[in-house]
């Protein structure tokens, strides 16, 4: 097999890779590129039909319908690694159950699935679990490497929780990487999904002062790193998945505002933003400038690591 493409220093692919939250923007792009180094890829859904469908037949595809509950231990068993990339979606309006939703869909469901790993005859020796830069909490112009400390709010709550349950398998023997992600750059959905439309007609601009900073990695690169994570004997503990120079709000819209040849200088205000989401718009009103210190430690060459260079590619510029 031949290792991961992006520059990283790997040892060989591993055969048989487990993932959760295969069918979203990260875990398809991801499937892709497993299949296609040679990968036998098992992927746990809530609906396999469905997700068959989606990822197509060089895939198996296994039910887990409820990620709260464990999940089936017969596919951990015998398996190299495991993927989790299994959550309820942020971007959402922040009501009671939606929180708790969040919470449990990583928390438990990581609970649930180091549990079935330590069940497993032959468990796997590598899980790669999600994260994300939330865990820092909203921050101002330092830069933060995988040192910093987490933040207090909803969000750092709920992604420290999660980690934690994932690191629970390192007891188990396991190498565990944390992939903790910023915004992801893509063709469709992701943090630019809610961005393009004001852009195209030209009301585009900086949010709520535009001062905060943006984390974002190109999708070639989150699929880059994870894989990184997974073939390298280096990536364990939490590594910042993010393009090396992080930007703020007015740099991002200004690029994206060059990119699409559309003008950038409709501010949105901040008060805009809290009546349209609510509480969940603190993701937008706040950031943190973190930066993938442990990802170039260990060699990962990014794809793309300019800003306005990513955009024209994801938009076809």
């Amino acid at each position: 097999m031949t290792p991961a493409r992006g520059g990283s220093l790997t040892i060989p692919a591993v055969s048989t890779v487990v993932l959760t939250g295969a069918t979203g923007m990260i875990g398809g792009a991801l499937v892709s590129e497993l299949v296609g180094r040679g990968d036998e890829v098992v992927v746990l859904a809530r609906d396999p039909a469905r997700a068959s469908q989606a990822l197509g037949p060089a895939v198996r595809t296994l039910a887990w319908p409820d990620p709260t509950r464990p999940p089936p231990i017969a596919v951990l068993d015998g398996a190299d690694a495991v993927i989790n990339l299994v959550g309820e979606p942020i971007a959402q309006r922040w009501s009671a159950a939606a929180k708790q939703r969040i919470r449990d869909s990583r928390v438990l469901g990581t609970r649930n699935l180091v549990q079935a790993i330590a069940a497993a005859e032959r468990p796997p020796r590598v899980l790669v679990s999600g994260s994300a830069t939330g865990y820092y909490g909203p921050h101002g112009a330092e830069r933060l490497d995988e040192d910093a400390a987490p933040g207090s709010d909803f969000l750092a709550s709920v992604v420290r929780d999660w980690e934690a349950e994932a690191g629970a398998a390192t007891a188990l023997g396991l190498r565990v990487a944390i992939a903790r992600t910023g915004p992801v750059l893509a063709p469709s959905g992701g943090a630019l999904a809610k961005m393009l439309p004001p852009f195209k007609a030209g009301v585009g601009g900086p949010v709520g002062g535009g001062r905060q900073y943006f984390p974002w990695i190109h999708l070639a690169d989150e699929v880059g790193a994870l894989i990184h994570c997974l073939d390298s004997e280096a990536a364990s503990g939490p590594l910042n998945l993010t393009a090396p120079e992080p930007v703020t709000n007015a740099e991002l819209s200004h690029a994206l505002g060059r990119v699409l040849h559309r003008p950038a200088v409709m501010p949105v205000p901040a008060s805009a933003l809290r009546l349209l989401y609510g509480e969940m718009s603190v993701i937008v009103l706040t950031g943190q400038r973190a930066i993938p210190r442990r990802l170039l430690e260990q060699g990962y060459a990014f794809r793309q690591p300019a800003l306005e260079s990513a955009l024209a590619d994801v938009l076809g510029g």
